[in-house]
């Protein structure tokens, strides 16, 4: 595609850092013309030289405006682009309904027509325009949640723009955008705060038990607090009637484990399986029955490589992958995810291979 066929013209991302420059990549994967405007002079020159796009200049007038910053600016820089140019406004926050409502308050009716949030459910541990990528968000959902007044022009352009990243819409008024991340985002990532504290400071023989589950339930409890601190302000609401809900959820356990009472702990246990097997599927699709393989990998160069090659060389497609690294031995216990109806023979298959697996 070249510029002069893309349905979106000049785009301009305000916000150089991880999202706006993978979807700045986006853009110029698909030939379309892109500058870059960001506070931070450092992170428009390393997004520039990683081919996103070129510095904004007087004289550009850009068809679409993707606002990506934090969400405390959120509100002035959506109300900026709308006031300083006649472009389509987009947003790419996690928080859609308190920048709807403060935006409106700034701009007149007309100008607030053009503007439709976004919102990608993809990002990285890692932060800046240096852990970016074209690919981030292949694949990934993206709540599209335009207001009552946008207009179908900015509602198809925001549209056409999530194609071209490559990832999946969801449609969603602000409203209940917010609750629904508050529900699959934000308690989860409180939640794993809350059992991360308890091991700091924890006595080290304690900590020495440690295995995958402590990590898998801790890993998002290590991003940015002050970026936190941000997203939960501005959806305040939403997330406080949820921990809420889970507070008189927690003393309901609290009651049951330590009056051993085995009927209500059974009730609660089961409604955890009930929510895993709620979420979605690979690619948004139905969730398919999995089964993990486990096999012992020797922890240095290239075992782990020479593990999914040979998956690969058996015919089997390993869904998910994780790692749990022995403290006394030299060896890593690899977790393969695979279909349930696969993982006996990719079993067979591994041992006939020389891998140790275990069932």
């Amino acid at each position: 595609m070249t510029t002069t066929d893309s349905p979106l013209g000049l785009v301009e991302i305000v916000g150089t850092g991880l999202v706006g420059t993978s979807i700045a990549l986006a853009c110029r994967r698909a030939g379309i013309d892109v500058v870059l405007t960001d506070l931070s002079t450092e992170h428009v020159r390393t997004a520039s030289g990683l081919g996103a796009g070129r510095p904004t200049a007087k004289s550009d007038r850009p068809a679409l405006v993707v606002v990506a910053v934090p969400p405390d600016h959120l509100a002035d820089a959506i109300a900026a682009a709308l006031t300083d140019s006649d472009a389509l406004v987009t947003d790419v926050g996690s928080i859609k309904s308190r920048p709807l409502h403060e935006v409106a308050q700034r701009v007149d009716a007309a100008q607030l027509s053009r503007y439709v949030g976004l919102h990608p459910m993809a990002g990285s541990e890692r932060s800046g325009p240096l852990a970016a990528s074209a690919a981030l968000f292949d694949g990934r959902p993206w709540a599209i949640t335009p207001h009552a007044t946008s207009t179908p022009e900015a509602t198809r352009a925001v549209a056409e723009l999530v194609a071209i990243c490559g990832a999946v819409p969801t449609t969603l008024s602000p409203e209940e955008h917010d609750l629904a991340v508050a529900r699959t985002s934000h308690l989860p990532h409180l939640a794993a705060v809350l059992v991360a504290g308890r091991l700091a400071g924890a006595p080290a023989e304690h900590l020495a038990l440690s295995g995958q589950g402590v990590r898998d339930v801790t890993r998002i409890a290590a991003s940015d607090p002050a970026l936190w601190q941000q997203i939960l302000g501005a959806n305040a609401d939403a997330v406080g009637d949820l921990l809420g809900e889970l507070r008189d959820q927690l003393d309901d356990l609290i009651a049951a484990v330590r009056d051993d009472e085995r009927e209500a702990l059974h009730r609660i246990l089961s409604a955890g399986v009930s929510g895993t097997q709620a979420i979605p599927g690979k690619h948004g699709g139905p969730v398919r029955p999995m089964r993990s393989v486990f096999v012992s990998v020797p922890d240095h160069p290239g075992e782990l490589a020479r593990l999914f090659g040979d998956a690969g060389e058996i015919g089997v497609n390993i869904e998910d992958v994780h790692i749990d690294h022995d403290p006394g031995r030299p060896v890593g216990l690899t977790e393969l995810v695979v279909e349930a109806g696969r993982a006996e023979f990719l079993l067979g298959a591994l041992e006939s291979r020389g891998w140790s697996t275990h069932r």
